[in-house]
């Protein structure tokens, strides 16, 4: 209104409405709104953390929400990657708390605002926290129950054989085998899972039940499993180990249990031509494994072992081992050779 529009000694009426105020001095405000029961950790400046939130102006004035985008909203904290009364609000919470954080704009979008955010206004964040982690952290293992007999351990190169929950840490079921009805089967060490899996299952022993939380960076990182697994999610993992079949020594894929015959070369060459073809050596090495004699190594497939153990004994790549490329490869170390 311009003053030349007032009229000389005139009583002026103005409808108000108050729609924020803050002093300069004021900090951020915290509503705690539900906190779990059980907090065993709560966050701290330098941890990455995964939350929803609804971003109002204190009339109510809706501006924001990350709901809306059926998203999470992830950003380290307390190292001014979110406005200055967000990254002191996010602090000090518990996996699954709801809390409200008040802000004023010297700490939020100051006083040119951003976008739908007023100039110089007074921020409400609900937050509700998903779950959060630190790059340094690494699986958390709790056993649950182990049978009296849990002396044989699981190590790299055995093959097992588990069931498994997989779920957030907010609760929610992100994959069952038992709800599949067949178990997950491994071969430990060889990245077959990804490696906070492969660390939670060793030094288990069949019959035995544990809770493996597995950090991202040593599950599925900040891309996650599209329409699977969210990004940066912590992982929990319900684990019972059903099977356990001994690996091999490291290195090996075919063993002898026993000594070796010392006219291997002419056992294997039933024909006695000289040459022994891949169907031949196959068949004998095949037949060793059946009588106990020798051992393929468990979980993988035995005819690409088969194949890769004659192709190392070809050494001319010919088709055909002969017995002077077979005293050759006799000479050298042994690994998965014969």
């Amino acid at each position: 209104m311009a003053r030349k529009d007032i009229p000389g000694q005139a009583s002026l009426v103005f409808d108000v409405a108050l729609l924020d105020l803050h002093n300069p001095k004021d900090g951020i405000s915290i509503e705690n709104k539900v906190v779990p029961e059980n907090c065993e950790r709560r966050s701290q400046s330098g941890d990455f953390l995964r939350y929803h939130y609804n971003g109002t102006l204190l009339d109510g004035t809706f501006f924001d929400s990350s709901y809306s985008r059926n998203r999470t909203f992830d950003t380290y904290i307390g190292q001014g990657y979110v406005i200055a009364g967000m990254d002191e609000g996010l602090l000090g919470v518990c996996i699954g708390e709801k809390r409200r954080i008040v802000v004023p704009p010297h700490l939020g979008y100051g006083e040119e605002g951003r976008g739908n955010i007023p100039g110089s206004a007074v921020l409400v964040f609900d937050i509700h926290v998903i779950d959060f982690h630190n790059p340094s952290d690494s699986i958390s293992i709790t056993s649950h129950y182990k049978p009296p007999d849990c002396s044989v351990l699981s190590k790299k190169g055995d093959y097992l054989k588990y069931h498994y929950n997989a779920s957030l840490l907010d609760g929610t079921l992100l994959d069952s085998t038992w709800n599949l009805g067949k178990t997950y089967n491994i071969v430990l060490g060889s990245g077959q899972v990804v490696l906070g899996m492969d660390m939670g299952l060793r030094e288990m022993c069949v019959g035995e039940k544990r809770t493996v939380i597995i950090p991202p960076h040593l599950g599925y990182g900040e891309a996650g499993v599209d329409g699977e697994v969210p990004g940066s999610a912590v992982l929990v993992f319900d684990i019972e180990l059903l099977e356990l079949v001994a690996g091999l020594p490291e290195g090996y894929m075919f063993i002898w249990n026993g000594e070796v015959s010392p006219n291997l070369f002419e056992e294997i060459d039933k024909d006695g031509n000289g040459e022994v073809l891949l169907e031949e050596f196959s068949e004998y090495i095949h037949a060793q494994v059946e009588s106990g004699r020798g051992k393929l190594a468990p979980g993988f497939d035995a005819e690409m072992i088969v194949k890769n153990m004659f192709t190392n004994q070809d050494r001319n790549g010919d088709g055909k081992v002969t017995a002077e490329e077979f005293k050759l490869k006799d000479q050298e170390a042994k690994h998965d050779e014969l």
